[in-house]
């Protein structure tokens, strides 16, 4: 039988990204489209049909695509709708799985969040493979989460749960979050929020750094970890500073679901033990004995460039072996099997 794909969509500020993905986690061909160019949502999921039909096409999988699966800002896994989006044109709630599921002549269509969609890639593809109950960080822009618990992912009631990036760290006079609350993981642990310890430092601090040849204002993360790999001190400690507080949020995180492991996924996780040698430390430190040596802190295994369709194609599996059964009661998210050995679907 014919080898069996799914597309995975991870809908970006800026940019759309797809793929074709087969059962063993390679992305067959991948393509983009601007997110922001159409005003209208239907114009855009046009452009996104258009886009895909022509990867497809170019690898004659017109016949084969089982599932899709999209990560997206506020994506309710619930719903399949995006809900109250920042960053995107197209209103308060948009009917993302019907109308694109309605596009490809109904397809299976799944949708959650970016985070979600990168711990279910997690899951199928990289560090997490075999784990039943882990924790995916993303140290991006803002700080992102997906919770697995006995192999499923945690949506709570609502379609909502985890954002553990807005839990509170700092219960008096936090930083202003971007979410509105004060005191957020997000607000210090981020790519922004240590761009924000670096200019709190600057001000408060009087001692030299290189940092201080920059514009205040403009400094980003990326230019702290360049001075603090050519060994200026100052912003050494930032990482310091924002590394403890990850591993002190990341020991009561424990203390919720007891993971086997908390992976890390982002640009700032690549900082190396400028921010791990001070998480793991503070996460030791602060983590219950009971749970003491339980949970290891890992890299990501997905390679960066692939990860958003990776992630979203995860879910685009789900799609598929959703509503069949007896695949749905059993199927372990682990690599996907051929189609061949999948069991007949009931056409629920």
């Amino acid at each position: 039988m014919s080898k069996p794909y799914v597309i995975g969509i991870d809908i970006g500020g800026t940019n759309t990204v797809f793929g074709i993905v087969d059962a063993r986690g390679h992305v067959v061909a991948s393509d983009s489209i601007k997110t922001k160019k159409h005003v209208n949502f239907d114009d855009y999921v046009a452009e996104l049909h258009e886009g895909i039909m022509r990867i497809v096409k170019a690898n004659e999988a017109e016949d084969k695509i089982q599932g899709i699966g999209i990560g997206a800002p506020n994506g309710n896994y619930y719903t399949g709708e995006i809900i109250n989006p920042p960053n995107l044109p197209w209103g308060p709630v948009i009917p993302l799985a019907q109308k694109v599921s309605k596009a490809f002549d109904g397809i299976p269509v799944a949708v959650t969040n970016d985070a979600n969609a990168a711990a279910l890639g997690e899951m199928t593809y990289g560090a997490a493979r075999g784990m039943k109950d882990f924790i995916m960080i993303t140290l991006g822009t803002g700080v992102g989460s997906g919770i697995v618990v006995n192999g499923q992912l945690v949506y709570g009631h609502d379609g909502f749960a985890g954002e553990l990036g807005h839990v509170i760290v700092k219960r008096n006079n936090g930083r202003i979050c971007g979410c509105g609350r004060t005191g957020c993981l997000e607000a210090y642990c981020s790519a922004t929020g240590v761009a924000r310890t670096a200019r709190e430092f600057l001000e408060v601090r009087t001692e030299p750094s290189t940092l201080r040849n920059l514009q205040i204002e403009d400094i980003t993360s990326k230019d702290v970890y360049e001075a603090a790999i050519a060994g200026d001190k100052m912003a050494q400690e930032i990482f310091t500073y924002t590394g403890t507080i990850l591993g002190e949020a990341f020991a009561d995180m424990v203390a919720f679901s007891s993971p086997q492991a908390i992976i890390l996924f982002g640009g700032l996780a690549k900082s190396g033990d400028l921010l791990l040698k001070p998480l793991k430390e503070a996460f030791d430190k602060s983590i219950l004995p009971i749970f003491r040596g339980g949970t290891k802190v890992i890299l990501s295994e997905l390679k960066e460039s692939d990860a958003a369709v990776l992630g979203a194609s995860a879910l685009g599996w789900e799609a598929k072996f959703k509503y069949e059964s007896p695949v749905a009661a059993s199927f372990d998210r682990g690599l996907p099997v051929e189609r061949d050995e999948q069991p007949t679907a009931t056409g629920k």
